[in-house]
Protein backbone atom coordinates (compact mmCIF):
# COMPACT_ATOMS: atom_id res chain seq x y z
CA UNK A 1 0.00 0.00 0.00
CA UNK A 2 1.29 3.48 -1.21
CA UNK A 3 1.70 5.78 2.05
CA UNK A 4 -0.91 8.96 2.08
CA UNK A 5 0.97 12.22 1.55
CA UNK A 6 0.28 15.99 1.23
CA UNK A 7 2.07 18.61 -0.53
CA UNK A 8 3.04 21.88 1.29
CA UNK A 9 3.22 24.65 -1.06
CA UNK A 10 2.89 28.35 -0.77
CA UNK A 11 1.76 31.19 -3.93
CA UNK A 12 5.39 32.31 -3.60
CA UNK A 13 9.17 31.98 -2.46
CA UNK A 14 9.71 33.49 1.06
CA UNK A 15 6.75 32.82 2.13
CA UNK A 16 7.97 29.68 5.10
CA UNK A 17 6.98 26.53 3.54
CA UNK A 18 10.39 24.99 4.50
CA UNK A 19 10.09 25.88 7.88
CA UNK A 20 6.91 24.33 7.76
CA UNK A 21 7.76 21.23 5.76
CA UNK A 22 10.60 20.35 8.26
CA UNK A 23 8.82 20.91 11.42
CA UNK A 24 5.85 19.21 10.43
CA UNK A 25 8.87 16.18 9.65
CA UNK A 26 10.54 16.34 13.34
CA UNK A 27 7.34 16.89 14.80
CA UNK A 28 5.45 13.92 13.29
CA UNK A 29 8.78 11.77 13.39
CA UNK A 30 9.22 12.49 17.02
CA UNK A 31 5.19 11.18 17.44
CA UNK A 32 6.64 7.82 16.39
CA UNK A 33 5.77 7.98 12.42
CA UNK A 34 7.91 7.22 9.70
CA UNK A 35 7.84 9.83 7.87
CA UNK A 36 9.06 10.82 4.39
CA UNK A 37 9.97 13.15 2.09
CA UNK A 38 9.70 14.82 -1.58
CA UNK A 39 10.86 18.14 -3.05
CA UNK A 40 9.30 18.98 -6.38
CA UNK A 41 11.28 20.26 -9.12
CA UNK A 42 15.16 20.33 -9.38
CA UNK A 43 16.56 21.01 -5.92
CA UNK A 44 19.52 19.25 -4.42
CA UNK A 45 19.71 21.07 -0.79
CA UNK A 46 16.53 20.55 0.58
CA UNK A 47 16.02 16.93 0.51
CA UNK A 48 19.15 16.86 2.78
CA UNK A 49 17.35 18.85 5.53
CA UNK A 50 14.25 16.03 5.07
CA UNK A 51 16.73 13.04 5.55
CA UNK A 52 18.00 14.90 8.40
CA UNK A 53 14.76 15.45 10.07
CA UNK A 54 12.85 12.04 9.24
CA UNK A 55 15.94 9.86 8.89
CA UNK A 56 14.88 8.70 5.36
CA UNK A 57 16.00 9.78 1.73
CA UNK A 58 14.17 12.25 0.15
CA UNK A 59 13.38 12.23 -3.88
CA UNK A 60 12.60 14.59 -5.98
CA UNK A 61 9.75 15.02 -8.82
CA UNK A 62 9.51 17.09 -11.31
CA UNK A 63 6.84 17.26 -13.73
CA UNK A 64 8.70 18.59 -16.74
CA UNK A 65 12.12 16.72 -16.72
CA UNK A 66 10.48 13.37 -15.90
CA UNK A 67 7.99 11.50 -17.36
CA UNK A 68 4.38 10.74 -15.84
CA UNK A 69 5.43 7.10 -15.65
CA UNK A 70 8.93 8.12 -13.53
CA UNK A 71 7.09 10.46 -11.47
CA UNK A 72 4.34 8.09 -10.26
CA UNK A 73 7.39 5.28 -9.95
CA UNK A 74 9.30 8.11 -7.43
CA UNK A 75 5.95 8.46 -5.26
CA UNK A 76 5.75 5.00 -5.09
CA UNK A 77 9.57 4.60 -4.04
CA UNK A 78 9.31 7.48 -1.78
CA UNK A 79 6.53 6.42 0.37
CA UNK A 80 7.37 2.37 0.73
CA UNK A 81 7.59 1.93 4.21
CA UNK A 82 6.24 5.32 5.13
CA UNK A 83 3.06 6.13 7.35
CA UNK A 84 3.09 9.43 5.80
CA UNK A 85 4.50 11.78 2.88
CA UNK A 86 5.03 15.22 3.76
CA UNK A 87 6.06 16.77 0.26
CA UNK A 88 7.53 20.65 -0.53
CA UNK A 89 6.74 22.60 -3.09
CA UNK A 90 9.23 24.89 -5.17
CA UNK A 91 8.32 28.64 -5.36
CA UNK A 92 5.02 29.54 -5.75
CA UNK A 93 2.53 26.92 -6.41
CA UNK A 94 1.61 27.15 -9.87
CA UNK A 95 5.00 28.61 -11.05
CA UNK A 96 6.47 26.42 -14.13
CA UNK A 97 7.22 26.56 -17.78
CA UNK A 98 5.47 26.66 -21.18
CA UNK A 99 4.19 22.77 -21.60
CA UNK A 100 1.78 20.61 -22.04
CA UNK A 101 -0.77 19.78 -19.63
CA UNK A 102 0.74 18.20 -16.12
CA UNK A 103 4.58 19.37 -17.97
CA UNK A 104 5.10 22.22 -17.01
CA UNK A 105 7.46 21.84 -13.94
CA UNK A 106 4.81 23.44 -11.16
CA UNK A 107 4.64 21.63 -8.03
CA UNK A 108 1.16 21.96 -8.64
CA UNK A 109 1.25 19.31 -11.34
CA UNK A 110 3.03 16.68 -8.94
CA UNK A 111 -0.18 17.49 -6.83
CA UNK A 112 -2.57 16.64 -9.90
CA UNK A 113 -0.15 13.45 -11.10
CA UNK A 114 -0.23 12.23 -7.36
CA UNK A 115 -3.55 13.41 -5.42
CA UNK A 116 -1.78 14.97 -2.87
CA UNK A 117 -3.74 17.55 -1.18
CA UNK A 118 -2.33 21.39 -0.91
CA UNK A 119 -1.39 22.16 2.77
CA UNK A 120 -1.24 25.70 1.59
CA UNK A 121 1.26 28.25 3.81
CA UNK A 122 0.29 31.77 3.84
CA UNK A 123 2.44 34.65 4.78
CA UNK A 124 -0.10 37.22 6.61
CA UNK A 125 2.31 39.82 7.05
CA UNK A 126 1.07 43.21 6.33
CA UNK A 127 -2.46 41.26 5.52
CA UNK A 128 -5.40 40.14 7.00
CA UNK A 129 -8.67 39.47 5.56
CA UNK A 130 -6.78 39.98 2.14
CA UNK A 131 -5.24 36.80 2.78
CA UNK A 132 -8.84 34.91 2.04
CA UNK A 133 -9.22 36.36 -1.22
CA UNK A 134 -5.17 34.71 -1.78
CA UNK A 135 -6.83 31.50 -0.26
CA UNK A 136 -9.66 31.49 -2.62
CA UNK A 137 -7.65 31.83 -5.76
CA UNK A 138 -5.33 29.58 -4.86
CA UNK A 139 -8.06 27.21 -4.31
CA UNK A 140 -10.29 27.91 -7.66
CA UNK A 141 -7.03 28.03 -9.67
CA UNK A 142 -6.72 25.18 -10.51
CA UNK A 143 -9.38 22.42 -10.09
CA UNK A 144 -7.26 19.69 -10.69
CA UNK A 145 -6.05 20.17 -7.10
CA UNK A 146 -7.41 20.35 -3.66
CA UNK A 147 -6.67 22.74 -0.66
CA UNK A 148 -6.82 20.78 2.85
CA UNK A 149 -6.12 23.78 4.69
CA UNK A 150 -4.23 26.69 5.35
CA UNK A 151 -1.46 27.67 8.09
CA UNK A 152 -0.91 31.20 8.83
CA UNK A 153 2.53 32.37 9.21
CA UNK A 154 4.19 35.60 10.10
CA UNK A 155 1.38 36.23 12.78
CA UNK A 156 1.53 39.43 14.19
CA UNK A 157 -1.10 39.19 16.96
CA UNK A 158 -4.12 37.40 18.59
CA UNK A 159 -6.38 40.08 16.95
CA UNK A 160 -4.22 39.37 13.51
CA UNK A 161 -4.77 36.03 13.47
CA UNK A 162 -8.45 35.80 14.16
CA UNK A 163 -8.97 38.54 11.34
CA UNK A 164 -7.74 36.03 8.33
CA UNK A 165 -8.69 33.00 10.34
CA UNK A 166 -12.25 34.13 10.12
CA UNK A 167 -11.95 35.50 6.64
CA UNK A 168 -10.18 32.38 5.21
CA UNK A 169 -12.72 30.08 7.18
CA UNK A 170 -16.05 31.83 5.80
CA UNK A 171 -14.95 30.73 2.31
CA UNK A 172 -14.66 27.39 3.24
CA UNK A 173 -10.95 26.66 3.90
CA UNK A 174 -10.27 25.38 7.44
CA UNK A 175 -7.39 26.81 8.92
CA UNK A 176 -5.57 24.37 10.36
CA UNK A 177 -1.65 26.50 12.32
CA UNK A 178 -1.08 30.06 13.12
CA UNK A 179 2.66 30.95 13.48
CA UNK A 180 4.05 33.68 14.85
CA UNK A 181 6.86 35.98 13.55
CA UNK A 182 10.00 34.19 14.59
CA UNK A 183 13.63 34.65 14.30
CA UNK A 184 14.68 31.22 16.31
CA UNK A 185 14.03 29.00 13.21
CA UNK A 186 15.96 31.00 10.61
CA UNK A 187 18.51 28.29 8.51
CA UNK A 188 21.45 30.52 6.92
CA UNK A 189 21.35 30.81 3.23
CA UNK A 190 24.57 31.66 0.50
CA UNK A 191 24.39 32.00 -2.68
CA UNK A 192 22.88 28.72 -4.33
CA UNK A 193 20.50 28.63 -1.26
CA UNK A 194 20.20 27.59 2.04
CA UNK A 195 23.74 26.30 3.11
CA UNK A 196 23.77 22.45 2.87
CA UNK A 197 22.65 20.02 5.63
CA UNK A 198 25.72 18.88 6.24
CA UNK A 199 27.49 22.33 7.42
CA UNK A 200 24.73 24.00 9.32
CA UNK A 201 25.89 24.23 12.58
CA UNK A 202 23.21 22.95 15.50
CA UNK A 203 20.98 21.49 12.62
CA UNK A 204 19.57 18.94 14.81
CA UNK A 205 18.73 21.44 17.08
CA UNK A 206 17.19 23.84 14.63
CA UNK A 207 14.99 21.41 13.75
CA UNK A 208 13.98 20.34 17.39
CA UNK A 209 12.68 24.51 17.63
CA UNK A 210 10.70 24.22 14.45
CA UNK A 211 9.37 21.18 15.62
CA UNK A 212 8.28 22.42 18.40
CA UNK A 213 7.00 25.45 16.82
CA UNK A 214 4.80 23.34 14.59
CA UNK A 215 3.21 21.54 17.63
CA UNK A 216 2.85 24.81 19.84
CA UNK A 217 0.86 26.66 17.22
CA UNK A 218 -0.90 23.83 14.65
CA UNK A 219 -3.10 21.31 14.44
CA UNK A 220 -1.11 17.89 13.97
CA UNK A 221 -3.79 15.57 14.35
CA UNK A 222 -5.89 17.16 11.34
CA UNK A 223 -2.98 17.60 9.34
CA UNK A 224 -2.48 13.92 9.47
CA UNK A 225 -6.23 13.21 9.03
CA UNK A 226 -5.97 14.83 5.58
CA UNK A 227 -3.64 13.46 4.13
CA UNK A 228 -4.50 11.28 1.27
CA UNK A 229 -2.86 7.92 -0.72
CA UNK A 230 -1.19 8.66 -3.98
CA UNK A 231 -3.08 7.58 -6.80
CA UNK A 232 -0.34 5.92 -8.81
CA UNK A 233 -0.26 1.73 -8.70
CA UNK A 234 3.42 1.90 -9.88
CA UNK A 235 5.15 -0.18 -7.50
CA UNK A 236 8.12 1.22 -5.52
CA UNK A 237 10.57 -1.53 -7.48
CA UNK A 238 9.65 0.42 -10.96
CA UNK A 239 12.38 1.81 -13.14
CA UNK A 240 10.65 3.52 -15.86
CA UNK A 241 12.87 3.84 -19.36
CA UNK A 242 13.46 7.56 -18.79
CA UNK A 243 15.68 6.79 -15.89
CA UNK A 244 19.02 7.31 -16.75
CA UNK A 245 20.98 4.81 -17.04
CA UNK A 246 24.25 3.78 -15.27
CA UNK A 247 27.57 5.36 -16.24
CA UNK A 248 29.53 2.53 -15.60
CA UNK A 249 28.62 -1.25 -13.17
CA UNK A 250 31.40 0.21 -10.39
CA UNK A 251 30.87 3.86 -10.18
CA UNK A 252 33.36 6.59 -8.41
CA UNK A 253 31.27 9.11 -7.18
CA UNK A 254 33.38 12.08 -5.66
CA UNK A 255 31.54 13.23 -2.51
CA UNK A 256 32.41 15.63 -0.06
CA UNK A 257 31.39 19.40 1.01
CA UNK A 258 32.89 20.04 -2.57
CA UNK A 259 30.66 17.67 -3.98
CA UNK A 260 27.35 16.93 -3.60
CA UNK A 261 24.64 17.34 -5.86
CA UNK A 262 23.59 13.80 -7.03
CA UNK A 263 20.07 13.56 -7.35
CA UNK A 264 18.72 11.00 -4.76
CA UNK A 265 17.11 8.94 -7.85
CA UNK A 266 19.79 8.35 -10.01
CA UNK A 267 21.67 7.13 -7.32
CA UNK A 268 18.68 4.84 -6.77
CA UNK A 269 18.06 4.11 -10.18
CA UNK A 270 21.71 3.44 -10.74
CA UNK A 271 21.59 0.58 -7.77
CA UNK A 272 18.30 -1.11 -9.20
CA UNK A 273 20.04 -1.10 -12.58
CA UNK A 274 23.28 -3.14 -11.24
CA UNK A 275 25.40 -0.89 -10.32
CA UNK A 276 27.54 -0.14 -7.19
CA UNK A 277 28.85 2.92 -6.35
CA UNK A 278 31.53 3.77 -4.49
CA UNK A 279 32.17 7.48 -2.91
CA UNK A 280 35.35 8.97 -2.78
CA UNK A 281 36.66 12.50 -1.29
CA UNK A 282 38.71 14.77 -3.36
CA UNK A 283 39.22 17.40 -0.38
CA UNK A 284 40.59 14.36 1.54
CA UNK A 285 42.96 13.80 -1.47
CA UNK A 286 41.60 11.12 -2.61
CA UNK A 287 41.64 9.37 -6.22
CA UNK A 288 38.98 7.37 -7.85
CA UNK A 289 39.30 3.94 -6.68
CA UNK A 290 41.28 2.02 -9.46
CA UNK A 291 38.99 -0.57 -9.40
CA UNK A 292 35.74 1.51 -10.88
CA UNK A 293 35.23 1.47 -14.35
CA UNK A 294 33.76 5.05 -14.66
CA UNK A 295 33.67 8.40 -12.16
CA UNK A 296 31.35 10.85 -11.65
CA UNK A 297 32.22 14.71 -10.54
CA UNK A 298 28.65 15.90 -9.10
CA UNK A 299 28.00 19.39 -8.65
CA UNK A 300 28.77 21.21 -4.89
CA UNK A 301 30.38 24.05 -4.10
CA UNK A 302 34.45 23.56 -5.66
CA UNK A 303 34.63 27.46 -6.10
CA UNK A 304 34.49 27.82 -1.74
CA UNK A 305 37.65 24.90 -1.95
CA UNK A 306 39.42 25.65 -4.72
CA UNK A 307 42.91 26.69 -2.89
CA UNK A 308 42.62 22.90 -1.56
CA UNK A 309 41.60 20.93 -4.50
CA UNK A 310 44.37 22.40 -6.61
CA UNK A 311 47.01 21.37 -3.64
CA UNK A 312 45.19 17.90 -3.71
CA UNK A 313 47.93 16.34 -5.78
CA UNK A 314 46.88 12.52 -5.10
CA UNK A 315 42.83 13.22 -6.55
CA UNK A 316 44.04 15.39 -9.04
CA UNK A 317 46.86 12.82 -10.37
CA UNK A 318 44.54 9.96 -10.02
CA UNK A 319 42.18 11.40 -11.64
CA UNK A 320 43.92 11.78 -14.65
CA UNK A 321 45.28 8.01 -14.17
CA UNK A 322 42.07 7.18 -14.24
CA UNK A 323 40.56 8.89 -17.59
CA UNK A 324 43.39 7.15 -19.59
CA UNK A 325 41.34 4.36 -19.47
CA UNK A 326 38.04 5.31 -18.58
CA UNK A 327 34.91 7.41 -18.59
CA UNK A 328 35.12 10.54 -16.36
CA UNK A 329 32.15 12.92 -16.44
CA UNK A 330 31.76 16.34 -14.52
CA UNK A 331 28.44 18.01 -13.74
CA UNK A 332 28.10 22.18 -12.84
CA UNK A 333 30.95 22.12 -10.15
CA UNK A 334 32.55 18.59 -11.00
CA UNK A 335 33.06 20.32 -14.97
CA UNK A 336 34.95 23.12 -13.42
CA UNK A 337 37.25 20.99 -11.34
CA UNK A 338 37.86 19.19 -14.63
CA UNK A 339 38.72 22.25 -16.21
CA UNK A 340 42.02 24.18 -16.79
CA UNK A 341 41.34 26.39 -14.16
CA UNK A 342 38.68 27.89 -11.72
CA UNK A 343 39.00 31.37 -10.60
CA UNK A 344 37.55 32.07 -7.45
CA UNK A 345 35.80 34.95 -5.78
CA UNK A 346 38.54 36.84 -4.64
CA UNK A 347 39.84 36.87 -8.19
CA UNK A 348 42.55 34.58 -7.26
CA UNK A 349 42.41 31.69 -10.44
CA UNK A 350 43.78 27.81 -9.37
CA UNK A 351 44.67 25.55 -11.54
CA UNK A 352 42.23 22.08 -11.96
CA UNK A 353 42.56 18.62 -13.37
CA UNK A 354 42.99 20.16 -17.09
CA UNK A 355 41.63 17.58 -18.54
CA UNK A 356 39.44 19.36 -20.25
CA UNK A 357 40.17 22.94 -21.98
CA UNK A 358 37.64 25.19 -19.80
CA UNK A 359 38.78 28.11 -17.42
CA UNK A 360 35.78 28.65 -15.60
CA UNK A 361 35.29 32.15 -13.01
CA UNK A 362 33.33 32.54 -9.54
CA UNK A 363 34.46 36.46 -9.48
CA UNK A 364 33.13 37.24 -12.61
CA UNK A 365 29.43 35.81 -11.03
CA UNK A 366 26.34 35.57 -13.18
CA UNK A 367 23.09 33.94 -12.34
CA UNK A 368 21.81 30.77 -14.90
CA UNK A 369 18.79 29.06 -14.13
CA UNK A 370 16.38 26.84 -16.03
CA UNK A 371 15.33 23.62 -17.45
CA UNK A 372 17.47 22.50 -20.29
CA UNK A 373 17.04 19.91 -22.97
CA UNK A 374 20.21 18.46 -24.36
CA UNK A 375 21.20 16.51 -27.01
CA UNK A 376 24.84 14.54 -26.76
CA UNK A 377 27.17 15.22 -29.70
CA UNK A 378 29.36 11.98 -28.82
CA UNK A 379 29.29 8.36 -27.66
CA UNK A 380 29.69 8.69 -23.73
CA UNK A 381 29.02 7.56 -20.21
CA UNK A 382 25.75 9.45 -20.58
CA UNK A 383 24.96 7.69 -23.75
CA UNK A 384 25.21 7.04 -27.51
CA UNK A 385 25.29 10.34 -29.61
CA UNK A 386 21.99 11.73 -30.33
CA UNK A 387 20.55 10.56 -26.63
CA UNK A 388 18.33 13.44 -25.57
CA UNK A 389 18.37 14.21 -21.46
CA UNK A 390 15.79 16.35 -19.59
CA UNK A 391 17.94 18.64 -16.93
CA UNK A 392 18.38 21.74 -15.97
CA UNK A 393 21.10 24.49 -14.98
CA UNK A 394 22.03 26.50 -11.48
CA UNK A 395 24.85 28.49 -11.09
CA UNK A 396 26.67 31.48 -10.74
CA UNK A 397 30.33 30.63 -12.60
CA UNK A 398 30.48 31.61 -15.31
CA UNK A 399 33.03 29.92 -18.86
CA UNK A 400 35.80 32.89 -18.41
CA UNK A 401 37.54 30.99 -21.65
CA UNK A 402 35.83 28.08 -23.44
CA UNK A 403 39.07 26.42 -24.83
CA UNK A 404 39.42 24.64 -27.97
CA UNK A 405 37.56 20.94 -27.02
CA UNK A 406 34.56 19.89 -28.96
CA UNK A 407 31.14 20.59 -27.24
CA UNK A 408 30.01 18.00 -24.97
CA UNK A 409 26.38 18.28 -26.19
CA UNK A 410 23.55 21.13 -28.11
CA UNK A 411 21.27 22.37 -24.78
CA UNK A 412 18.12 24.53 -25.49
CA UNK A 413 15.87 26.08 -23.17
CA UNK A 414 11.84 25.49 -22.02
CA UNK A 415 11.19 28.89 -23.91
CA UNK A 416 12.19 27.38 -27.26
CA UNK A 417 15.55 28.68 -27.45
CA UNK A 418 17.96 28.16 -30.59
CA UNK A 419 19.84 24.85 -29.51
CA UNK A 420 23.96 25.81 -28.80
CA UNK A 421 27.01 23.96 -28.00
CA UNK A 422 27.72 23.49 -24.55
CA UNK A 423 29.82 21.93 -22.43
CA UNK A 424 33.26 20.03 -23.33
CA UNK A 425 34.56 16.56 -23.99
CA UNK A 426 38.03 15.25 -24.44
CA UNK A 427 38.85 11.73 -25.22
CA UNK A 428 37.44 9.70 -22.34
CA UNK A 429 36.32 13.05 -20.01
CA UNK A 430 33.20 15.21 -20.26
CA UNK A 431 31.45 17.92 -18.62
CA UNK A 432 29.33 20.82 -18.85
CA UNK A 433 27.16 22.65 -15.94
CA UNK A 434 24.21 20.63 -17.36
CA UNK A 435 22.68 18.38 -14.18
CA UNK A 436 20.59 15.70 -15.98
CA UNK A 437 17.42 14.60 -14.93
CA UNK A 438 15.91 11.98 -16.81
CA UNK A 439 16.09 10.62 -20.54
CA UNK A 440 13.81 12.71 -22.74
Amino acid sequence: MIAPGLLVAAPRSGSGKTTVTLGLMRALARRGLAIAGAKCGPDYIDPAFHRAATGRPSLNLDAWAMPPDLVAALAAATGDGADLIVAEALMGLFDGVPAGPGRSGASADVAAATGWPILLVLDISGQSQSAAAVALGCARYDPRLRIAGVILNRVGSERHRRLATEAIEAIGLPVLGSLPRSDAVVLPERHLGLVQAEETAGLAAILDRMADLIEAHVDLDRIVAAATAARTQAGPAAAPDAMLPPPGQRIAVARDAAFTFLYGHLERGWRLAGAEIVFFSPLDDMAPPADCDACWLPGGYPELHAGRLAAARGFLDGLARFAETRPVHGECGGYMVLGRSLTDADGVAHPMAGLLDVATSFARRRMTLGYRTATLLADGPLGPAGTVLKGHEFHYATIADPGTDPAFATVTDAYGAAPAPAGSRRGRVSGSFFHAIARG
